[in-house]
Parts: C-alpha cells; structure tokens; sequence
C-alpha cells in the first residue's frame, strides 16, 4: 500500500508542478511564440526521455527511474524560481519534462504489472490529472490571494512539497518485466502507427487551448486556472466512466475526433469549450489505453510509445499554434481552426489501424 500511495503522490506532485506555470506564463515572458515555447519546452523534454525509460525499466526495473524523475522534478521547480532570463526558463521547463518522462512511464509499468492493474491505472490516471488540476489551481488562487508581488508563490509551494512523493519512493520494489522493451516497436509499432498519430494530435489539442488562452482571454491568473481546470477535472470523470464500459476502439476514437474538432472551435467562443475538450480527451484516452492493451505488447514499451505521442503532440501543437498566432498578427481564431482541422484528421485515419490485435 505504501508503494501505490508513493506513486499516487509522485505523479499528482509531477503534473501540479508542470501545470502551476501556466496561467502565471506572461509573468515569464511577452508574447505568444516566447509563451508558447516555454509552454511547450516542458512535453519536449519528455518526448525525448519517455520510450528510453519506459523500455529500460522493463529490463532494469522501475524504482531508479521513479526516484530520478521525482528529484528532477524538485531541481527543475528550484530553475524556473530562481530563473532571470527565458532561456533559463526554458532549460527549466526542459528539465522539468525530462523528470516526468523518467517517471510516468516507469510509473504506469508498474502499476500494469500488478494483479489489479485495472484498479491501480485508473487510481494512477486520477491522480495525474487531479494533479493538473491541482498545479492550474494552487497557482492561481494563490496568485488571488498574495497578488502580483508573489505570482511564483505557487510554484515554490508544489517545488517543496515534491520532496515528499520522493521520500515515499524510497519504499518502491522493482517489478520487472519478462517481455523485452524492443519487441513494439519492431513487430507492431508500424502497423499502428495512426493509432499514435490520434494520440498526438487529440491530447495536443488539449495543449493547443490550455498554451493560447491566457494570452487569448486576457484574463487573471485565478480566473485562468478555474476555466482551464475545468478540462481537467472533465478529463478526470471521463477516462474512469468511459472505462467501466466496454466501447469498440477504433470507432471511439474516430467519434472523439470529430467531437474534439468541434470542442476546440468552442473555445474560442466560451471557456465552457474547455469542459467539452477534457471529456472528449478523456474518452480518447481510455480508447487508446484499450486498444494497445490488446497488442500484448511489454507495458514499459507500451506506454512509453503512448506516452511519446502524447508529449509529441503537447510540445508541437501549442509551439506551432503560437508561432500562427504570432506570425497572423495576433488571430487567434486561425489557430483554434487549424487544430480543429487535425482533429478531423484522426477521424479519417484512424480506420487504417490494424484491429488484428493479439487479445481480440
């Protein structure tokens, strides 16, 4: 029990901590490109670490990678509060997402790896966006409370208590995996790659509107955080009730695709959209989830391919809808079209996946 109340900790600390920046982010730079860049730089950081670590921890077992990904977490918090320029910002956030690709993938390995998996991924899946949650919250209410002279308050909050999931951590047993971290990618990863472009482009898309909205609506942080939390706390009721009933994959996630094209476009006219794009996520997720649990796949590997796509789409969706913004003088609207577009996308191309599937 000690282990899973560690790991439920760890990554609510992780997603608060990568959260709590956004509706402060024109405290950290001006302009939607630098924003968007700052925004992104964090899903970069973890595009590039989360197969290696889910793979390796297949073969050389969870816990060094949880504990690494928890005390980066707590340097990279440390960075970003003591930053005094961008670039330092940047590197920050880098960071920041190398720490979540070391541990959410290793994470998530070993929950799958444990009798009752299902219970566990759901509570683990709960808690990450609780956490999302908790980070736009605690930072904007807090910024409502201090006022301006300690916008960064909540960050130093979510920086020292990620010290107390990495404490946790040190109760962690390896599980390791029988099955070898390479096998996806070399026997199935092509034949689902559209699969992994739904996955890209409909969490990006979460991205996408969570990145352009502070700028977009102008509004105060607390306000931010309570519009924008409202996806999460959506994201959060849906990929549990979507998961207690069984729903064709392939079809799911091309439902999702058209309902995140049309959820998009309605965040430019209300914040209300935000509530639309969290549950259609949520659902997607839960497909997603379901579809590759059938490959028979090793889970490191897995859900470090999953978990690759996600951060692709949630570091390159919101730089490039930044640049259009920037590049469109300030039209917003050519962004929000431009990711209902892709969305659109995974509806078409989501029936080329193969559903010949080692479980089905």
């Amino acid at each position: 029990m000690r282990q899973v109340f560690a790991l439920f900790c760890g990554v609510f600390m992780v997603m608060a901590l990568s959260n709590a920046i956004v509706p402060i982010l024109p405290a950290f730079a001006e302009g939607s490109a630098l924003q968007g860049a700052i925004y992104a730089a964090y899903f970069f950081g973890a595009l590039v670490t989360v197969f290696p670590a889910g793979a390796l921890s297949d073969r050389f077992g969870q816990r060094v990678f949880i504990q690494s990904g928890l005390f980066l977490t707590f340097v990279s918090g440390i960075m970003i509060l003591v930053a005094q320029s961008s670039p330092i910002v940047l590197a920050g956030r880098l960071l920041e997402g190398v720490a979540a690709g070391l541990f959410v993938p290793a994470g998530m390995s070993w929950m799958n790896s444990q009798k009752e998996h299902a219970r566990l991924s759901g509570g683990f899946m709960a808690a990450l966006n609780l956490g999302l949650l908790a980070g736009l919250f605690g930072t904007g209410w807090i910024d409502r409370l201090t006022g301006s002279d300690l916008v960064t308050l909540g960050i130093w909050v979510f920086t020292i208590l990620s010290l107390v999931p990495l404490l946790l951590s040190l109760h962690v047993q390896d599980v390791k995996s029988e099955k070898g971290g390479n096998g996806l990618l070399r026997e199935e990863g092509w034949r689902y790659l559209w699969l992994y472009v739904s996955v890209t482009i409909l969490l990006g898309a979460t991205g996408v509107v969570s990145s352009l909205y502070p700028e977009f609506s102008g509004g105060a942080p607390s306000l931010l955080s309570l519009q924008i939390g409202l996806m999460h706390t959506a994201t959060m009721i849906t990929v549990y009730a979507s998961s207690q009933i069984q729903l064709q994959p392939v079809l799911t996630i091309r439902a999702t695709g058209l309902l995140m094209a049309v959820s998009v476009l309605s965040c430019y006219l209300s914040p209300i959209g935000f509530l639309l794009v969290g549950a259609v996520a949520g659902v997607a997720i839960n497909a997603q989830l379901a579809f590759l649990a059938e490959t028979g796949a090793s889970q490191g590997a897995v859900m470090g391919l999953f978990n690759v796509s996600s951060y692709a789409g949630m570091s390159l969706l919101p730089f490039i809808a930044g640049i259009l913004v920037e590049y469109s003088g300030n039209n917003f609207l050519i962004a929000f079209v431009a990711t209902s577009v892709l969305c659109l996308f995974v509806a078409m191309t989501i029936g080329r996946c193969s559903c010949r599937l080692k479980g089905s």
